[in-house]
């Protein structure tokens, strides 16, 4: 799962740009602004959902262009590429090998992680961005998730545009609705179910003291069968269209973190030891997603080297060269970047330019 070839027109800052890459570090510093994370963001797009800055598709497009934008990868003899047309900006559109396919299904080709400076709220807001985040590091085991996760949320939309109706609601197709909910719902809850147990796992095996152990539990009340969820679904007919929504569902399961060593819940931890856990369960589900299909996500650090002491700044670039894969940084200073191992590409970023070091 490696990039040798990302070329971007029209995305961000960035009118065109072919950049030649390869397995290893990929380093590329800069001053803020420059457009460092915008490659990242770029890569996390060849992925399903809506990249590591939940940007509206709009918002992406160079403030140049016609309102289009385009992100295409080379793997091997596979090309991926995704983006949108100046005719339809706000529709995405992907291709693999040129032909057009769904975008879940991007996630056929690539496992991507990423860890950026925006996901230290992740403790302390609210679940959403909980639940988005572990179906990202779900979908880059099990592929077949997001596609789940899209046709739950979209049998959803129908059912709370139905209960909304100011007339009484079709009951038959209420039950038809209600089975499709509960079987794509009961889908998406025992795959998190599946990752969680599954990380907690890896996480005890992989505590070598450099982060904090982490320990993840789904709060999910139990609605992880599909006779279950029916059942509730029924059963709350009458509260959901009080509400004017569905109340019950996976869409309100919530993910809670302890910090393994403490017992403490993530979000009264330092700021350090929260960043610390984040690490720690984003390498253990690098090396689970290595175990399950075979090969190293892409993994997507932005601006993690500046948090980071210089023992544990050598020690994870240590650990992430042994483990092998492509790893993407990006920081403000070179020297934060001197105990990368030798071979990386180290690239210098100035106002939507790129120069090889």
């Amino acid at each position: 799962m490696t990039i040798s070839r990302l070329t971007l027109q029209n995305f961000r800052n960035y009118p065109q740009l072919r950049l030649e890459v390869a397995p290893g570090f990929i380093v590329l510093s800069g001053e803020n602004g420059a457009g460092k994370t915008n490659i990242l963001e770029a890569v996390s797009l060849l992925s399903p959902g809506r990249g590591l800055r939940r940007a509206a598709l709009k918002d992406i497009s160079y403030e140049n262009s016609d309102g289009d934008f385009a992100v295409a990868a080379e793997l091997g003899d596979v090309q991926l590429g995704t983006g949108t047309s100046a005719e339809y900006p706000e529709r995405r559109k992907t291709r693999v090998n040129g032909a057009a396919v769904p975008t879940n299904d991007l996630a056929q080709w690539l496992s991507i992680l990423w860890l950026t400076p925006a996901m230290d709220r992740l403790f302390m807001e609210g679940a959403s961005g909980r639940r988005n985040f572990l179906d990202r590091l779900v979908t880059a085991l099990e592929p077949n998730h997001a596609r789940n996760c899209a046709r739950y949320d979209a049998a959803r939309r129908e059912r709370n545009r139905l209960l909304a109706d100011e007339y009484m609601p079709d009951t038959e197709w209420l039950d038809a609705l209600d089975g499709q909910l509960a079987s794509f719902g009961a889908a998406v809850a025992e795959a998190r179910v599946r990752i969680t147990e599954a990380l907690n796992i890896r996480l005890k095996i992989t505590d070598d003291g450099l982060f904090a152990a982490a320990k993840l539990k789904l709060d999910d009340n139990d609605l992880r069968s599909e006779n279950a969820l029916q059942q509730a679904l029924r059963v709350n007919r009458q509260a959901d269209r009080a509400a004017g929504r569905t109340l019950k569902g996976p869409h309100r399961a919530d993910m809670t973190v302890f910090h393994g060593t403490k017992g403490q819940a993530a979000e009264k931890c330092s700021t350090g030891e929260q960043k610390a856990l984040l690490f720690s369960i984003i390498l253990a589900h690098a090396d689970l997603i290595a175990e399950k299909r075979g090969s190293r996500p892409i993994l997507l650090l932005d601006e993690v080297a500046a948090h980071l002491d210089p023992r544990r700044r050598a020690a994870l670039f240590s650990k992430l060269a042994e483990k092998g894969g492509q790893v993407w940084l990006t920081g403000t200073e070179p020297e934060l970047f001197k105990d990368v191992p030798d071979g990386a590409l180290h690239f210098q970023v100035a106002e939507g330019t790129i120069t090889k070091c």
